[in-house]
């Protein structure tokens, strides 16, 4: 008896003519049971639910409608595949989380027997994904794991010898695991399922008819299930796609990277011969133009020689063919999602049109869904949203990256400022304490590590000077209410410092903390936490956690947060209900048998459709051969299979991006073949998007007109807003930059610290100032004969807050500093008559009616025997240049010298100074330097205080404005108020470097 074997063409609706196919076989007006008696096989759930809806469509009404079950196919990640009878008496199949952690624990055992360095269980999970994978592919084809004694000829490289070593061991060790458990691999028992289910209707012929549509019979035990079903009385094996004219000669030169490869091979496998294939239904709707114009683009590399046929012969059928089908090449992905969004918005213009956007780029998915809400057109993605991209997900992997971290305060304020985040208190009065501890606390350095270092912190930063009475009350307040929000931290810190801890006890701790801390005054954390489809999601994820744990050792704490994050990327949260009815985003497995009005292919780049063959972990392309597994390019031939199916429709969009991440992008493979083939024939115009939908989005966010560059900021605030005192280092920041002076005195703004600040120049110039006040003073005015030891240890003490690092760096330069800075000032003692070592001190003056003040603290004042000054600036780093003294551009120490001169330093009195001097203390090569500024100091003097006393009247002056970066110290060093004047807006070097942005 011939089999059943039928095809049905790509471009016709699949689902549509499966259904009027067999209505035209069936007569339910005589036997109203005709179609319940009926079993169809499809691949996927998706397709299940779609013909069902297709049946209920084109009946129009209430019916019995066939028992339509899905069977399961090579790509999909559950095996939903249900026996026909419940007596097949299989195991169950193991759970995916608990097969990982048991696969770990053999990677990790295997791995301390070969290795001398430990393997964390987090990286051994990781391993063990891919090792199930991989163990799923074997059973998949039907692989023997017994040639892995026997598949070496030749010496391996060491690596592939180790991994082949490991493999037998799972070989033989995981069956026992797997009785153990009373499991069966997932696979495993699909495929036992599927031989079973053919051997019963070998045994036990059905009644009713049995039809299996749609697969390509891809994995051995598939295709016998279709080769049984072909040979029923009552069977039919419906074959999606298949190719019946393609030539002889291409036919047999296919590869694996051909769409019609997998068909072959499941014709050979059904014993059938591709011309003894009918058709299952005449369709309308099909193209058989389009049809042949796929064939011709993706015909074998061997046989494109046939495309001089055509062009001798005429194209107008490829050129018809071409109807309806349109390029667009974007610029980026941006805009390529644009063009995409535009092109589904404008479907919804027709009454009933669908359309689908079908893609493997999961970002331009997101993308494109991000902009159809711009018209409030919501649309899901099949593929989800990965639970760790969720609210409830996000919180609970900050939880334990903040936990995991010692409660640094980048991901402890994460943590705390997230929205669920509430310690049972208001949502309002928690953040407003979030951020008061953000800014009042941890700014700067890094405090020690811990809750108990953040508690530390605090209390810390309650003493230190200069506070506003206001910023003192709440960092008290700050105390109490952090006590209380490390009491709920507290468990998780201490889970995660025990040397090992159980998965289920770790999965426990973490739930009760970020339990307690979503709590708000009003509800409970569970409440919050697990609603929703990803709330649900994530409590699933524990509680499957908990499960899987049993009966597994202890794992290192510190595995958590990985393993965590890794599961949760992996665990996509998907809409119970689609949102929009006539649009839908897919991937290319969901999109299978689908049809709609309108279709877009997105992502249409080498890399992401198809997607480059992945690198096997386990084993070598030889070694794979010898398994008998097949190469890594018969995905690519899948992938082309989805992509002539999808490509067949009535109204398709291909689309790409020219530019990925700003590197010039290569269209796929099928792409460069269908636009060769235009080009040769010159019906390249053909393809072209009449629409322009490329040009129309990166219009749709132009600005109209050329852009305008911003003009430069000019404040002018009023006369009595304006500052009426400075300091000495403020004065250059007036002359450089004017809107710093702006920001700061008039608008009241302060720079904030960056969070986990590293200890760098202002530390250390802080240390060095402080200690060499701290060793003048100790030495008084008897020279000690052990002045190097004191300040060598004084300086060791001061470093010992440092962190150990920074003290290898900056200690051993600290000590040539100070051996240089010792020999130096024993040689200036015999002129100076006294020190006076961080002296402050102020000046008025008197301009135009109004009074300003001039404020500094000089680091040291040396009264010389002469009677005169020397004013002396300590630096770390290069002292200004004699030019920018010269030129007043650097004004600190001639305004010393003039506040001095009228009495400023009251402690000092009155007095000239003679010397200004720059003691560089580095440690470098050289290890310091004196730099004495080479002018007339009087008359540096006092032309530093005449144009002081002119920028006063200057700014005094209505009409000045504080304009911003006037004369920068350097270009490419921006201020701390540069993001506030816009200046990269406004400025030609910011102009110039957005365009190239």
């Amino acid at each position: 008896m011939p089999a059943h074997v039928l095809t049905i063409a790509s471009s016709a609706p699949f689902a549509e003519t499966l259904a009027r196919g067999l209505l035209s076989r069936v007569d339910i007006e005589e036997n109203p049971l005709a179609l319940a008696e009926t079993t169809i096989y499809l691949p996927t759930r998706r397709a299940v639910r779609t013909l069902a809806d297709t049946f209920a469509r084109v009946l129009g009404g209430a019916a019995l409608l066939p028992d339509i079950r899905p069977l399961g196919d090579v790509d999909e990640d559950e095996f939903l595949f249900a026996p026909m009878d419940g007596d097949l008496a299989l195991p169950p199949a193991i759970d995916p989380l608990r097969r990982r952690f048991l696969l770990a624990a053999l990677v990790q055992h295997w791995h301390e027997k070969t290795r001398s360095t430990p393997l964390g269980f987090a990286q051994a999970a990781s391993l063990a994904r891919g090792l199930a994978s991989f163990l799923d592919e074997v059973q998949r084809q039907g692989a023997d794991l017994s040639r892995l004694d026997t598949m070496v000829d030749a010496p391996l490289a060491d690596h592939w010898e180790q991994v082949r070593e490991f493999l037998i061991i799972v070989r033989d060790k995981w069956p026992a695991v797997l009785a153990a458990e009373g499991k069966l691999n997932p696979v495993d028992r699909r495929n036992q399922a599927i031989r079973a289910l053919a051997q019963r209707y070998e045994q036990k012929p059905p009644t009713g008819p049995v039809i299996a549509a749609g697969s390509t019979g891809s994995i051995p035990a598939t295709a016998q299930l279709l080769r049984v079903i072909a040979n029923l009385p009552n069977g039919s094996a419906i074959l999606p796609g298949l190719d019946r004219v393609l030539d002889e000669k291409s036919w047999a030169a296919l590869d694996a990277n051909h769409p019609q490869y997998g068909m072959r091979e499941l014709l050979a496998s059904l014993g059938v011969a591709r011309q003894d294939v009918a058709e299952w239904q005449p369709a309308p709707a099909s193209l058989p133009a389009r049809e042949n114009l796929l064939r011709q683009t993706l015909r074998p590399a061997p046989t494109t020689d046939a495309w001089r046929d055509i062009a001798e012969h005429g194209s107008d059928e490829i050129a018809r063919g071409l109807d309806g089908l349109s390029l667009i090449e974007a610029a980026n992905p941006g805009e390529e999602a644009l063009a995409i969004a535009l092109i589904l918005r404008k479907a919804l213009e027709e009454p009933g049109q669908t359309a689908a956007l079908v893609t493997p780029d999961r970002n331009l998915a997101r993308r494109v869904a991000a902009e159809m809400l711009r018209w409030d057109v919501a649309i899901d993605d099949s593929a989800g949203r990965p639970l760790s991209k969720t609210p409830p997900g996000a919180f609970l992997l900050l939880l334990a990256d903040a936990a995991e971290s010692a409660f640094a305060p980048v991901p402890l304020l994460a943590l705390l400022k997230h929205p669920l985040a509430a310690g049972g208190e208001n949502d309002a009065t928690f953040r407003a304490r979030v951020r008061e501890l953000d800014r009042l606390v941890l700014r700067g350095p890094r405090p020690d590590a811990g809750l108990d270092g953040v508690a530390s912190a605090i209390a810390r930063a309650a003493q230190r000077e200069r506070l506003s009475e206001r910023d003192r009350k709440d960092i008290l307040a700050l105390a109490p209410w952090f006590a209380r929000v490390a009491e709920i931290l507290k468990p998780f810190e201490d889970a995660l410092a025990a040397p090992a801890i159980s998965i289920g006890d770790l999965a426990d701790v973490h739930m009760k903390v970020a339990e307690a801390l979503g709590a708000t005054s009003g509800e409970s954390g569970a409440l919050r936490l697990w609603r929703g489809d990803a709330g649900e999601a994530a409590a699933n994820l524990f509680a499957e956690l908990h499960e899987a744990d049993s009966a597994l050792p202890p794992i290192e704490p510190r595995a958590w947060p990985a393993l965590l994050r890794d599961l949760a990327d992996e665990r996509p949260i998907r809409p119970a209900f689609g949102r929009h009815p006539r649009l839908a985003i897919l991937g290319p497995l969901e999109a299978r048998l689908q049809s709609f009005d309108i279709v877009v292919l997105g992502g249409l780049n080498e890399g992401t459709w198809p997607r480059a063959p992945s690198a096997d972990p386990w084993l070598s392309r030889p070694m794979r051969q010898k398994l008998g597994l097949e190469r890594p390019e018969r995905a690519i031939g899948l992938a082309a299979h989805d992509f002539a199916a999808l490509a067949a429709g009535p109204r398709v969009f291909l689309t790409r991006a020219l530019k990925v991440d700003g590197t010039p992008a290569v269209a796929s493979r099928w792409l460069q073949r269908l636009e060769q083939l235009c080009e040769g024939l010159k019906l390249t115009a053909h393809l072209a998007d009449k629409a322009n939908y490329a040009g129309c989005s990166a219009m749709l966010d132009a600005p109209e007109g050329p852009p305008k560059r911003m003009d430069r900021p000019q404040p002018r605030p009023p006369v009595e807003k304006r500052p009426k005192g400075l300091s000495v280092t403020e004065i250059e920041t007036w002359m450089r930059d004017p809107y710093a002076i702006y920001a700061k005195h008039v608008l009241r703004l302060r720079p904030l610290d960056p969070l986990d600040a590293g200890v760098g120049p202002l530390e250390r110039g802080n240390t060095v100032h402080a200690a060499l006040e701290k060793f003048l003073i100790a030495c008084g005015d008897a020279w000690p004969a052990d002045a190097e030891d004191k300040l060598i240890a004084i300086g060791r003490e001061l470093l010992g807050d440092v962190p150990k690092a920074t003290q290898a760096i900056w200690l051993p330069r600290f000590e040539q500093a100070a051996r240089w800075f010792v020999r130096m000032e024993g040689e200036r003692r015999d002129t100076v008559s006294r020190s006076f070592l961080e002296q402050a001190g102020a000046r008025v003056f008197a301009v135009g009616g109004n009074t300003f003040t001039l404020r500094g603290r000089a680091d040291r004042i040396d009264v010389l025997k002469s009677g005169a000054a020397a004013i002396i600036d300590y630096k770390t780093g290069n002292p200004p240049s004699p030019a920018q003294v010269r030129l007043l551009w650097a004004p600190q120490l001639p305004l010393e010298g003039a506040m001095l001169k009228e009495g400023g330093f009251e402690t000092i009195g009155k007095l000239a100074a003679c010397e200004l001097l720059y003691i560089k203390f580095s440690g470098g090569t050289p290890p310091g330097r004196v730099q004495s500024v080479p002018e007339d100091i009087p008359s540096l003097i006092a032309r530093a205080e005449a144009t002081l006393l002119l920028l006063i009247a200057h700014y005094s002056e209505q009409s000045t404005p504080y304009l911003s970066r006037v004369m920068p110290f350097r270009a490419d060093i921006a201020g701390d108020y540069d993001h506030l004047a816009r200046v990269r807006e406004w400025s030609l070097s910011g102009w110039e470097s957005s365009d190239d942005e």
